[in-house]
C-alpha cells in the first residue's frame, strides 16, 4: 500500500509542478506578447515595460487567453495599429512556445 500512496504523491507532485510552469510560461508569454504589442504601437523604453505588465496583469480578468487577446486587439485599434486577430493569436503561440523554453531552462 505505501507504494501505491507513494507513486500518489509523486503523480500529484509533478502536476502541482507542471501546473506551476505552465503558469509561469503563460505569464511569461504575456509579457513577451506585451513587448512586442507595445513595439508595434510604437513604444518603447519605459512606456513599454509598463505596457507589458498590463498585458500580464490583464490576464487575471478571466480564465484563458481572450482578454488578453481583447486588450491587444483594443489597444492596436485605438493607436490605429493594423493588427489582426488571427496575426495576434500567431504571435501568441509562437510566443508561447518561446516563453515555455525560457521557463524550461531557468
Amino acid at each position: 500500500m505505501s507504494g501505491f500512496k507513494k507513486r500518489k504523491q509523486d503523480a500529484e507532485n509533478r502536476f502541482q509542478h507542471d501546473q506551476e510552469l505552465e503558469f509561469k510560461a503563460n505569464s511569461r508569454r504575456n509579457k513577451l506578447l506585451g513587448l512586442w504589442a507595445a513595439e508595434q504601437m510604437g513604444l518603447s523604453g519605459e512606456a513599454a515595460e509598463a505596457y507589458a505588465k498590463d498585458v500580464v496583469i490583464s490576464d487575471f480578468d478571466r480564465p484563458g487567453d481572450e482578454d488578453v487577446l481583447e486588450k491587444v486587439l483594443g489597444d492596436f485599434t485605438e493607436k490605429g495599429t493594423d493588427v489582426s486577430s488571427s496575426k495576434l493569436r500567431k504571435e501568441m503561440d509562437r510566443l508561447m512556445d518561446v516563453a515555455r523554453e525560457q521557463v524550461k531552462n531557468e
